[in-house]
């Protein structure tokens, strides 16, 4: 499984790709104005200065609501770096511009999917993303990880090409429940990728390791 940060932080994102682990990034407007970044301007420099530390596919969001606007803002932002993957949301006129990005050879992440459904359309459009949100759907007391299954094993059945980038990860154990799911991308927080380092018998052993290596 793909590990994605979700985050416009910089230094967190050197912090992941410094781990060896990293293979994208996933932002949002919310993230971005977390960091501060305000101005079209100031937030394409900022997609940029992601690109130039990591290696991999990098989700820029389009802030448009219609279709025109969309693929419009779409093919700017894909031509601000080769790594920049469009990101549009799962409504009508986010599909129809899925399918035209798609056809302009422009990578696209659908976002804010909370249905099979809405993942089949996507995938019919021809995303190369499909982000169903898990922790915004345990919020309201719905199991996010058996949507990650669910549209897991409708991809592989009809072997559909778009990958299943879990998103709204909000704890360490998420991210297992998601290999556990078949979830071919998870985009999380720092803290949560770091999570999975943790265990009480590496600290014990490695304890032990330096109390006997004292004794040499």
């Amino acid at each position: 499984m793909k590990f994605f940060i979700d985050t416009a932080n910089l230094d967190q994102i050197k912090e992941a790709q410094d781990l060896g682990v990293l293979d994208g990034v996933t932002t949002n407007p919310s993230l971005m104005a977390k960091e501060g970044i305000k101005g079209k301007e100031n937030i394409d420099k900022h997609y940029v200065d992601i690109c130039k530390i990591v290696d991999g596919d990098v989700s820029a969001e389009v802030l448009s609501t219609t279709y025109e606007e969309m693929i419009a803002e779409g093919e700017k932002l894909a031509a601000l770096h080769p790594q920049i993957v469009v990101k549009v949301p799962c409504t009508k006129d986010g599909i129809k511009a899925v399918k035209y990005l798609n056809s302009k050879e422009i990578r696209t992440n659908c976002t804010l999917v909370f249905s099979v459904g809405q993942a089949l359309l996507a995938a019919k459009a021809g995303a190369t993303y499909v982000s169903p949100f898990v922790g915004r759907l345990d919020d309201i007391s719905t199991n996010g990880i058996e949507l990650i299954r669910q549209i897991s094993d409708m991809y592989n059945y009809y072997a559909f090409d778009t990958q299943v980038l879990a998103a709204s990860i909000r704890h360490t154990m998420h991210i297992i429940e998601c290999v556990e799911a078949g979830a071919d991308v998870a985009t999380c927080p720092l803290k949560a990728i770091e999570g999975l380092l943790n265990h009480p018998l590496t600290d014990k052993g490695l304890e032990q390791f330096i109390a006997d290596s004292k004794k040499m």
